[in-house]
């Protein structure tokens, strides 16, 4: 089988099995996630699954571990890049109003994630890893409760305006974060 992707020859398999979760998350939904859809997506034998992980949790918490990774690599360039607290604080509403997210599909599935993460626990220390991931990369510029503020309001932000028949404006949230901020001063 020169030139193919299958077999022990492939070392991106697995890569593709979470990319093809994350997809099928995304079009069916956490819990309608089965192997056969995700191998399907993938490509792959059904068996290559089993192979890479242990049962659907395991696979689940990866995929998911893979968006929050990914997300949160995109939301601290950006903070680390600030030099200044303004600079730190359009950083926070580019957070909001950008597309750090990258897609409307990966705040989809990060929608999933809360939801899924609710019912089961194992899958919170992804959440948690996620959270103190955005709120280090918050901390590089306010303190710790202006920090976790800020992370509540991005979240809530980008939540309400991905379903807001009219979003906040980006001027609107850049008086709000600058209001979260100059009250923790």
């Amino acid at each position: 089988m020169t030139g193919s992707t299958r077999g022990p020859k492939d070392p991106r398999r697995r890569e593709r099995i979470l990319d093809a979760a994350l997809d099928v998350i995304a079009e069916h939904g956490a819990i309608k996630v089965t192997f056969r859809k995700i191998a399907e997506a993938a490509g792959v034998p059904l068996g290559s699954l089993t192979y890479y992980f242990d049962d659907m949790q395991h696979l689940l918490t990866e995929a998911f571990t893979r968006l929050a990774e990914t997300v949160s690599t995109r939301y601290g360039a950006l903070l680390e890049a600030a030099r200044t607290r303004q600079e730190a604080e359009a950083a926070v509403v580019e957070i909001i109003c950008g597309k750090v997210w990258g897609t409307d599909r990966n705040l989809l599935l990060s929608y999933e994630l809360y939801a899924f993460a609710t019912r089961h626990p194992e899958v919170r220390a992804v959440m948690r890893s996620w959270m103190g991931a955005s709120r280090d990369s918050l901390a590089r510029h306010f303190d710790p409760l202006t920090a976790r503020a800020l992370d509540a309001l991005i979240e809530g932000f980008s939540i309400h305006n991905s379903v807001d028949l009219r979003p906040t404006e980006r001027g609107d949230v850049a008086a709000v974060v600058s209001a979260v901020v100059d009250r923790h001063r």
